[in-house]
């Protein structure tokens, strides 16, 4: 068969990418789980907006529906951003990973500590019994995710990909 010699400039055609293993797969399926769970939070927390108002009302006599309305607008600003954040870097964390890109690892495993970290902190100050649940439930997907990276399997698949670059 002919090939044609590369002309100046051109690089030949890297050779085919393997397979992740299982466990990264695995860990990929659970960084999806993961954002598809931030984005039932996003949608609980746009669709809870009078349950919220509600909680900053009994929270505190002295505002006016005005200054509680407008709490609420802040509150579930800010909660709709952190789940577009998180939606964001679960997708991310799952493609780095699924193209062994060793990066994406490493951060993966900072940003379950982080969520480690917060979750811990929930415990602490008072929150919503079902609202903690959830948290535990995404903490529990990210520890899935983060065992399943460092397999045996996974670091050989990491370490071989570094090598392909």
């Amino acid at each position: 068969m002919y090939q044609p010699h590369p002309q100046d400039g051109e690089m030949p055609p890297e050779p085919g990418r393997p397979a992740p293993p299982r466990p990264v797969r695995t860990a990929v399926l659970l960084m999806y789980t993961g954002a598809a769970l931030s984005a039932v939070s996003l949608i609980v927390t746009v669709l809870s907006f009078h349950s919220i108002e509600r909680v900053i009302r009994n929270a505190s006599s002295t505002l006016t529906a005005h200054q509680v309305h407008n709490d609420a607008i802040v509150a579930v600003t800010i909660a709709v951003v952190e789940s577009l954040i998180a939606i964001g870097l679960w997708l991310l964390m799952a493609w780095g990973n699924k193209n062994g890109q060793s990066w994406a690892r490493i951060i993966a495993t900072i940003l379950f500590g982080l969520n480690t970290l917060f979750l811990l902190i929930s415990f602490v100050r008072a929150t919503v019994s079902a609202s903690l649940a959830f948290s535990v439930l995404v903490w529990l997907v990210g520890l899935g995710a983060i065992v399943m990276l460092w397999r045996r399997e996974s670091s050989e698949y990491f370490a071989t990909a570094g090598f392909r670059r």
